[in-house]
């Protein structure tokens, strides 16, 4: 996830580097504000990696990312990044390869499994006293029975 590593590719983690020739840069030129420049200066960067037919990941890792980022996923199994943020292009290059790298990284991220815990007695306890003293405020409300 730091950006290029030194094999030419992009490093997720520790088992995944996504190598330099399955990413794509599409530079244009960038809306908003910024007068001239950001009129003619071809700012905006583009990353396209398609998920599908990259050799980097392993098919789990690959139906995990497609299962994670399916809204950002097209139909043919390519995963865009837009990054426009920066005025430099080299900037927004890298702006994309690291949201790239976190997004592919977070989706590969395994989940904690939740390990199931019971209330200690003393919790128990508490609880049964607290449900005890709303039983007795509630009773108080009650008018009295008469014989």
């Amino acid at each position: 996830m730091n950006g290029s590593g030194s094999q030419g590719g992009l490093r997720i983690n520790r088992t995944l580097t996504i190598p330099e020739d399955e990413l794509r840069f599409r530079f244009s030129a960038s809306g908003g504000p910024g007068g001239q420049h950001a009129n003619k200066a071809a700012t905006r960067a583009e990353l396209s990696w398609d998920v599908a037919s990259s050799r980097a990941p392993g098919p789990r890792q690959r139906q995990r990312i497609r299962s994670k980022l399916a809204n950002r996923v097209d139909a043919t199994g390519v995963l865009r990044v837009v990054s426009d943020t920066h005025r430099s292009q080299l900037r927004n290059r890298q702006d994309a390869l690291d949201r790239l790298g976190e997004m592919v990284a977070g989706a590969l991220k395994q989940e904690k499994k939740r390990v199931a815990t019971k209330p200690s007695r003393a919790a128990k306890e508490r609880r049964i006293q607290s449900k005890k003293k709303r039983s007795r405020v509630k009773s108080l409300r009650r008018s009295p029975v008469s014989d």
